[in-house]
């Protein structure tokens, strides 16, 4: 990311409120720059984390703490060594939590990945085919079902608009109105389609809550069950869940997520849209014009944003995806299979983005939830890994904290990729 810009921090805007806050579900952190080779690039095999390049690699996370990340997760596994694991925080935070880099963290749309995979299996399975219609597996449940595959609600080119977007919805990303959305709710309130089924890439929610269903009727199973069943039990993924309240386990660890208040807020947005005075998200105030968000609800993301994880976790599912340990070669080759997708960095595959990053190529997703975005990736081989956590989603839009956080996440994937630009040096 060379700039700051807010069209790909805010999506597409849409002459609403809501379109901005939509962001939440899927945020993009790292810009495209020159496309690299196929992301093992050409210092494969070579780690260049060393006691200086990590001590630099720390300044620069507390740096971006402290410029309005508040506490940042970084972790580099350049799969020759020990990872690097670093954790900073903003001072004033710590009276909430100190935080450490095996924190439980609400990793967002990275769970598109999971359940792309479990689809994915079923298509290896021949249970589900990509090109079966929404309307065999969800008769009369979508508007225009018969036109929209599996394939489409993967790659996001359904057409669908999201949910996110409607006033019925909006009091409860900020947590201002408690309800338990079924899926089935949420569909029921997504706009009609916005483009022709299968031609234009366009980002919606609604795709992955429609394949979470489709899973469960395909099954037979719950969509936590088959995460267990099938992702988190197999890998050992011990500190990952699916989401079904806004309940923290208090004998375990959990990363404090933060938002700026409606006024700061307001502000923030103020050069994208005009926020109506007192829309904002609701919590325990904080120094600085902050908000505690770590009680809302995350639940209603279901199978497009609920998983919890950490930071080792999900570079181990990354990690046994993009080696072949999940899938067969054939269904990893269409995972692979991208679609322009300019906002995301690159190109969007099945549930898969490929995002093009002035060190080189990686593959993963990003992920944001009130208080948590999140940005995971590894090399084209799976070897070597990454992952940025950082616990705000709109406190980072801010000029400085985005400039400070695009830094931050580039010099992480750079040591990940055993690059080293001159102004990444552990001296710059």
């Amino acid at each position: 990311m060379s700039t700051y810009t807010p069209s790909r921090r805010h999506r597409a805007l849409r002459g609403a409120v809501t379109t901005v806050l939509a962001t939440c579900m899927g945020v993009t952190l790292v810009s495209c720059s020159d496309t690299g080779s196929d992301g093992a690039g050409p210092a494969a095999g070579r780690s260049v984390v060393s006691p200086a390049a990590e001590a630099r690699l720390a300044r620069l996370a507390q740096q971006a703490a402290d410029s309005g990340s508040l506490g940042v997760i970084v972790r580099v596994d350049s799969g020759d060594g020990k990872p690097v694991e670093i954790a900073k925080q903003a001072a004033w935070t710590e009276d909430d939590h100190h935080l450490t880099a095996d924190d439980r963290f609400r990793v967002g749309s990275n769970t598109k990945t999971v359940t792309a995979t479990l689809v994915l299996q079923q298509v290896a399975e021949k249970t589900i085919s990509l090109d079966d219609t929404v309307e065999k597996w969800l008769p009369g449940l979508v508007a225009g079902g018969a036109d929209i595959t599996v394939r489409m609600l993967l790659n996001h080119t359904s057409g669908l608009g999201d949910f996110l977007l409607t006033p019925e919805f909006l009091p409860s990303l900020t947590g201002r109105r408690e309800r338990a959305w079924t899926p089935e709710q949420l569909l029921a309130v997504t706009p009609q389609r916005e483009s022709v089924p299968g031609e234009t890439y366009s980002y919606s929610n609604a795709n992955y809550e429609t394949l979470g269903l489709i899973l469960e009727k395909a099954t037979g199973s719950g969509l936590a069950e088959l995460i267990e069943e099938k992702i988190t039990g197999p890998l050992g993924m011990q500190d990952s869940f699916l989401a079904t309240d806004a309940e923290w386990n208090t004998a375990e660890r959990h990363a404090t997520g933060y938002e700026p208040d409606a006024e700061r807020l307001k502000t923030i947005l103020s050069g994208v849209v005009d926020l109506p005075e007192g829309v904002g998200f609701t919590g325990p105030e904080r120094p600085e014009e902050t908000i505690d968000t770590s009680a809302i609800d995350p639940s209603w993301s279901w199978a497009a944003g609920g998983m919890v994880s950490t930071a080792q976790d999900w570079q181990r599912f990354l990690t046994a995806l993009m080696s072949g340990e999940l899938l067969p070669e054939a269904e990893m080759r269409q995972m692979r299979t991208t679609v322009d997708a300019p906002e995301e960095g690159g190109g969007y595959g099945l549930g898969l983005m490929r995002v093009d990053t002035s060190c080189g190529t990686v593959w993963g997703h990003t992920g944001g939830l009130p208080g948590y975005s999140s940005e995971i990736y590894t090399d084209a081989s799976g070897r070597r890994s990454v992952a940025v956590l950082t616990s705000t989603n709109f406190g980072i839009k801010e000029e400085k904290a985005a400039a400070a956080n695009k830094t931050l996440v580039e010099a992480a994937i750079c040591r990940m990729l055993g690059e080293s630009r001159p102004s990444d040096s552990p001296t710059g």
